[in-house]
């Protein structure tokens, strides 16, 4: 089944979805992306996946992200904004959705544990509690021209295609494809940046922590597998590493490795 946008009310975020054919299996999931991004990087391989396997698989676009409103108020989103938007998806999704969040979706789960509940949650490539300052150093130190495209992507949406083949990938891209990851990428919100390198980190003793599925990824130069088992650690888990797939998992080669760990997890519980 396809991924298709949710109806509803005018300004209502942007919630894609797949439903399975029959009753389905267990809780929905409700996938949050990372910055640069919007619910449409879900929506090529897991969104109709895990709809196959029988689960309800939905998608947010966070403020100013995909088709959600907010795009001319993007700078001035703050993290805390995009944890009500996954508040507000929760409620407009319903069923007590199992939370699975990519980078920066990744921490703005964290943040929402400290408000709210959640039944299970899964961190893929997230940002850790100790949030971007590490990472962004090591990345300027050691490969200071992308660090430049990554922030020229931050301020104006765009960088090479060479940068964002290194940057999320490690399998070769087919370049009609990776021109069109392009075209759908955007600018981020400067302020939740901030946030998550130093205003408004996690504050763990207030979160509500479900049973946690923490993945990495062995290539990722932008959320290294030593910041995932820093999560993982943080969180009293390990972290599981995929080998040879970098930040974007969800659209790597390798995708579906990463699909049916989750599955594997979700029956487990």
């Amino acid at each position: 089944m396809d991924a298709s946008s949710e109806s509803g009310l005018e300004q209502q975020l942007e919630i894609l979805e797949s439903r399975p054919r029959g009753r389905g299996k267990g809780r929905p999931l409700l996938f949050v992306h990372g910055a640069f991004a919007g619910a449409w990087c879900w929506s090529r391989h897991f969104l109709p996946y895990f709809s196959t396997q029988g689960f309800r698989a939905c998608a947010l676009s966070l403020s100013g992200h995909g088709g959600s409103p907010g795009r001319e108020r993007l700078d001035w989103l703050s993290i805390a904004d995009y944890v009500r938007d996954l508040e507000q998806a929760v409620g407009i999704v319903g069923g007590d959705p199992v939370l699975v969040g990519h980078s920066m979706g990744g921490f703005v789960v964290q943040k929402y544990l400290e408000r709210a509940r959640a039944p299970a949650a899964v961190l893929m490539s997230a940002v850790p509690p100790q949030g971007l300052l590490s990472s962004s150093i090591a990345l300027a130190f050691s490969n200071p021209g992308l660090f430049s495209d990554l922030n020229a992507m931050l301020h104006r949406g765009r960088a090479s295609l060479d940068a964002l083949q290194h940057a999320l990938f490690a399998s070769p891209v087919a370049p009609e494809e990776l021109r069109a990851y392009y075209r759908l990428m955007q600018p981020e919100s400067q302020r939740a940046m901030w946030d998550m390198t130093f205003f408004d980190l996690p504050r763990l003793k207030r979160e509500r922590c479900p049973p946690l599925l923490v993945l990495g990824a062995e290539c990722d130069i932008l959320v290294p597998p030593s910041q995932a088992e820093q999560l993982a650690q943080a969180y009293g888990t390990q972290a599981e590493i995929f080998a040879g797939m970098g930040h974007v998992m969800m659209l790597e080669v390798g995708w579906q490795a990463v699909a049916d760990r989750i599955i594997g997890w979700l029956r487990e519980l």
